[in-house]
């Protein structure tokens, strides 16, 4: 099934040649060994995108969080503490092994800063320091991580060679 990109226009549906992209929509993981599929997370705002890629498995996943701590009863990928440990799980299932795999943490931007707006309501960095917490707890190895700023963005992983892009509003597109 091809993912659809919601814009402000409307919701466009990707290209016949986008058939390999699978979108982690808010709240979703998303993991793949077939080395034609980019996996993508569209419109990071104060949500993060965890990235892993196992270069021996070839195995990559993507989870798109949207808070840092997980609710009883609620999806575990919605939460970064929760998310990173399915999106690890998920990974195992196809054959990555924890050791191996590269992570990136990106997104976590402050939307809505304001000059006097309180530290609980920034939800970005929050978000970016659990990662953080939770890669330190499980000694998982960042190799990258692009967080903060008030700016969205849309992070892709390559499964055909491991690279990893992020597309910043308003700075461009770069290989992390």
């Amino acid at each position: 099934m091809a993912a659809i990109v919601s814009t402000k226009a409307g919701v466009v549906p990707p290209s016949a040649g986008d058939a390999h992209v699978k979108a982690a929509s808010l709240g979703q993981i998303v993991v793949s060994r077939d080395g034609e599929d980019v996996l993508v997370a569209y419109g990071l705002g104060s949500c993060v995108g965890v990235v892993g890629w196992d270069p021996q498995a070839r195995v990559g996943g993507l989870l798109h969080a949207l808070l840092p701590q997980f609710r009883p009863g609620d999806n575990v990928a919605k939460y970064v503490d929760t998310g990173i440990l399915e999106l690890l799980r998920q990974m195992e299932n196809l054959g990555a092994h924890r050791q191996r795999i590269v992570w990136y943490v990106v997104g976590g931007a402050a939307m809505l800063k304001m000059p006097d707006m309180k530290s609980e309501f920034d939800i970005g960095s929050k978000n970016a320091e659990m990662a953080r917490q939770v890669m330190e707890r499980e000694r998982l190895h960042i190799k990258v991580i692009d967080v903060g700023g008030t700016a969205g963005r849309t992070v892709k992983l390559n499964l055909r060679d491991g690279t990893v892009s992020v597309k910043t509003l308003g700075l461009g597109e770069k290989i992390l």
